[in-house]
């Protein structure tokens, strides 16, 4: 239908000449389109149904809206005619004048652009970074502000980045930072939490001269609000606030000017980041802030705020000169013991924190009290301040500042302003006239806003005072993000400021800042980098159910699920069962195309059954038999555990028999388990060694797969090799796919321990070779995922082993395994029981190139079963054994059927499904 609309003709409705007569058309404006039929545009936009009848039933029915048209604009922005600028936090350069080079103006001030990232986890943000990163490189004809428009329509996750760059090189320096995981100046990141954001507004002491005036020339919407609070303020002062704060330091630091200048810098930097889409949901201040909290919520118009505010200013002002105020490192509780008995003159004048103190009164008496407080261990320090405020000295302006409260109008927040005084109402004359008086009660304010969720708080004001303060004293309580800092570029502070709560789950409407709603084509970017992940399916065993009701005790083993204690003496037998639908990651270990169980995995279930009858040593482990797990169904295993002679050794054996398959079971492993503990061997010094030389691992998988040996990723766990002297080293760690808990060790990285053994030449030939016999092996620890192993040359011509942790403790010691060679003959005595085998697939011997599609299944090697998943096999070696080894099955006499087989030719010769005797 889309391409209807865009052709302007609706196609005819094919294989039907004529309408069904089961259907009434005359009952509505429904036809059939028997013929194609122009569909003009013009109008009002053309709508289709599209309608999808799933074989469930599942129906699904989609309306279509023709679009909007737009103009396809050349956006001319080429990377080349920027100049290489200063690092980005340095930088104070004005980009290259954009009318002079033919390029767009910028859209944000100073040529800074943002580059918004997200994904889904903290791997994917990374790899979404290096493909913007490549795209970038390989397109210099695409400008910083497309690309940033185009980042600022796409969808948005959890885990998020924002790059700031003036020039691609900036850009492109922080792309890369943050594909490597670093930090770089102009790269913001962070995780969305709920998104619950407050804006806090700083209080008398945060001001400083020209504050907001890199903003009131960047931003006409910060200009326009800011001299609009300005013209209202200038009917109450003596000379005009814009020129005040923008150039006379004496009289900004007077209190009336003071607090009108914080006030008028505040709204103006809320109605600003209001443009942005940067609504808080809850708001806060400290003292003089408290009232631009009030004001923003809509408790008073511009007009009456004013009034307060210069009320405020002027009366306190007014005030004899006098008094002091001390900060100290003191909780709330310990400042009121301070300053019992003085408390005429002398008051607790702000609580920062759970250890931050202010106390403020008549200038001899709180200097006193200092000194008390220092000799006693604490720490004090004097505030430069023209009064003492929230203290005593403040009652003498109370009932003038009580009149002008009861002239001006009251209204209800429409955004809620959290005080720190509980039950407090903003929406009274007497919490401002207490709140003049009384203590500031910050940290308590601070933390009810953590109790209703928020997390990320704005700093509204011209420095970053609160932010510092919540850094010290109360780290925990959220992102706190200045929008403002002394002495920094203000445009960029304040966009770092926005990138901080948007990582962070805030609201920011970035297309309002890149100009993005307009009828632009989206430049087509880099896709989402999916991160690729095996989930293995929690099958339940089936036929397990409660081991309790068939008499059994749980085995409590991924491995082994039940246990039950002979009768005819003290010996024990477990039983379990392997396949590949419940346990997938067995899949992962072929060897000449077999899929068998790990001769690791042997010892896993012996040392389990070793340490439930108190043995913890095996003593031997000889692997008699393989074990071939089958592609279909499943195998039963039974580990039985003989009584103990007179030293405490038991003999144990491992036996299979293939599931639904009557006959006699067979014995794969056989041993001893020993009661005796074998000396605990020293821990694992440096990492790696002293002296050893790194052995390349790079392609060892392939070229295990060339010797028979295919593993897939759960057993592909060998990360780095070295050998010194007789010794080789490796380090190993478990995928992080596969489930470990349960396990002493976990077969495959185990089994992965023991992979360098062909790499580092401890074996004299190419032969494939299995584990034979193991001796003297004992788990010391358990729960390591992350492996460092020592193999050495054993005295009996086997390899001593020895595993540890990252901490060089030891985890699992083998004195010796004996390896011995295998052929697919024996392979097939591992795999006896089975007596009817489909081969199914396909062998191209005229190509030595993988299949084009990788996941198709080809013929095990063995000539047993549905082959895993050949394309894993390496090019050089599966076409011609694969061939080999398939006509060698159809020869035998238990391959019943062949489905299709295609030999010599791309083409190949079909096959019949007829017997195979009948045929070859």
């Amino acid at each position: 239908m889309v391409l209807a609309m865009r052709h302007g003709l609706m196609p005819k409705t094919l294989h039907v000449d004529a309408p069904s007569s089961h259907v009434d058309w005359s009952a509505g404006s429904v036809r059939l389109l028997t013929e194609a039929t122009p569909w003009p545009g013009g109008g009002r936009p053309r709508r289709a149904g599209v309608s999808s009848f799933g074989i469930s039933g599942t129906n699904a029915h989609l309306i279509l809206e023709e679009a909007e048209p737009f103009e396809i604009l050349e956006e001319a922005e080429p990377f080349e005619i920027l100049q290489e600028p200063e690092p980005f936090e340095s930088s104070q350069d004005t980009p290259a004048d954009p009318a002079a080079s033919g390029q767009q103006s910028p859209v944000l001030p100073g040529g800074v652009v943002p580059w918004l990232l997200s994904a889904k986890t903290e791997v994917a943000l990374r790899a979404q970074a290096q493909r913007l990163a490549g795209f970038v490189a390989d397109r210099r004809e695409v400008g910083p502000v497309a690309v940033g428009r185009a980042l600022a329509a796409r969808s948005v996750f959890a885990h998020r980045a924002v790059v700031f760059g003036q020039h691609r090189s900036v850009l492109m320096d922080g792309l890369q930072a943050l594909a490597a995981g670093d930090q770089a100046p102009g790269v913001v990141t962070g995780i969305a939490g709920s998104g619950r954001l407050a804006a806090v507004f700083s209080g008398q002491g945060s001001q400083r001269l020209g504050m907001g005036q890199g903003l009131y020339e960047a931003y006409p919407v910060f200009a326009e609000a800011f001299d609009q609070v300005c013209a209202h303020f200038d009917q109450h002062l003596e000379r005009p606030l814009r020129e005040v704060v923008a150039g006379e330091s004496r009289l900004l630091d007077q209190t009336m000017y003071t607090q009108a200048g914080l006030f008028a810098v505040q709204v103006a930097l809320y109605r600003l980041v209001g443009s942005w889409g940067v609504v808080p949901q809850y708001l806060a201040g400290h003292s003089i802030g408290e009232l631009s909290a009030a004001y923003v919520a809509g408790v008073w118009d511009l007009a009456d705020a004013v009034a307060v505010v210069a009320a405020r200013g002027r009366l306190m002002q007014a005030l004899p000169a006098g008094g002091a105020m001390v900060a100290l490192t003191a909780s709330d509780a310990q400042a009121h013991e301070l300053i019992a008995g003085h408390t005429d003159l002398v008051g607790v004048a702000a609580v920062n924190g759970p250890h931050s103190t202010v106390i403020s009164g008549d200038q001899d008496v709180v200097l006193d009290l200092a000194q008390q407080w220092r000799d006693g261990g604490g720490k004090a320090r004097r505030l430069r301040v023209s009064h003492a405020f929230h203290s005593p000295l403040m009652e003498p302006m109370l009932a003038e500042f009580a009149h002008v409260l009861a002239e001006v109008a009251w209204r209800e927040p429409t955004i809620p302003v959290v005080s720190g005084t509980p039950g407090a109402e903003v929406t009274e004359p007497g919490y401002w006239l207490a709140h003049a008086r009384q203590a500031v009660r910050y940290h308590d304010a601070v933390s009810a806003l953590r109790e209703q969720g928020v997390d990320v708080f704005l700093e509204l004001g011209p420095d970053g005072t609160l932010t510092s303060m919540a850094d010290s004293e109360t780290p925990e309580t959220g992102v706190w993000l200045p929008a403002l800092r002394a002495e920094r570029d203000e445009p960029q502070t304040l966009l770092t400021a926005l990138a901080g709560v948007h990582v962070h789950g805030g609201p920011v409407n970035w297309p309002t800042l890149l100009d993005t709603n307009t009828n632009r084509r989206a430049l087509e970017l880099p896709t989402y980098p999916f991160q690729h992940q095996r989930y293995w399916p929690q099958t339940a065993v089936a036929g397990v159910g409660d081991a309790r009701v068939l008499g059994l005790g749980s085995a409590d083993h991924p491995l082994l699920r039940a246990a039950v204690s002979l009768a005819d003496g003290d010996g024990v037998l477990l039983t379990g069962r392997l396949s590949l639908s419940a346990q997938p990651w067995l899949a992962d270990h072929a060897v000449l195309g077999s899929v068998l169980l790990a001769g690791t995995a042997y010892v896993e279930l012996v040392m389990y059954a070793g340490d439930q009858v108190g043995c913890a040593l095996v003593q031997e482990l000889t692997l008699q038999t393989p074990l071939v797990l089958p592609e279909q169904g499943g195998v039963q295993v039974q580990v039985w555990v003989g009584d103990a002679d007179q030293d405490g050794r038991r003999p144990v054996n491992v036996y299979s028999r293939v599931e639904g398959v009557e006959g006699s079971w067979t014995r794969h492993a056989t041993g001893v388990l020993s009661p005796q503990v074998a000396r605990v061997p020293a821990g694992l010094g440096q990492w790696p060694p002293a002296g050893a030389r790194p052995v390349a691992v790079d392609g060892l998988y392939e070229r295990l797969a060339d010797g028979g040996y295919v593993y897939g990723p759960v057993f592909q766990g060998l990360r780095a090799v070295w050998r010194a002297e007789r010794d080789v080293y490796a380090e190993v760690t478990l995928s992080e796919h596969v489930e470990a808990d349960g396990f002493g060790l976990h077969p495959a990285a185990l089994d992965a321990a023991l992979h360098p053994i062909g790499l580092a030449g401890l074996l004299d030939d190419d032969e494939t070779v299995l584990p034979f016999a193991w001796s003297g092996v004992q788990l010391h620890a358990t729960g390591a995922s992350t492996l460092r192993v020592r193999l050495t040359p054993a005295d009996d011509g086997g390899i001593a082993v020895a595993v540890f942790d990252t901490a060089g403790q030891p985890v699992l010691t083998a004195d010796s395994l004996v390896l011995r060679p295998v052929t697919p003959d024996q392979l097939d005595a591992g795999n006896a029981g089975r007596d009817a085998v489909t081969v199914r697939g396909a062998v191209d011997a005229t190509t030595r190139t993988r299949s084009p599609t990788p996941r198709r299944r080809l013929p095990n090697p063995s000539g047993h079963g549905t082959g895993r998943l050949m394309a894993n096999y390496p090019r050089s070696w599966w076409p011609s054994y694969q061939l080999q080894t398939m006509l060698s099955a159809l020869s035998r006499p238990h391959t019943r059927r062949a489905r299709w087989c295609w030999v010599g030719s791309r083409t190949g010769w079909p096959m019949r499904p007829r017997t195979v005797p009948d045929w070859w």
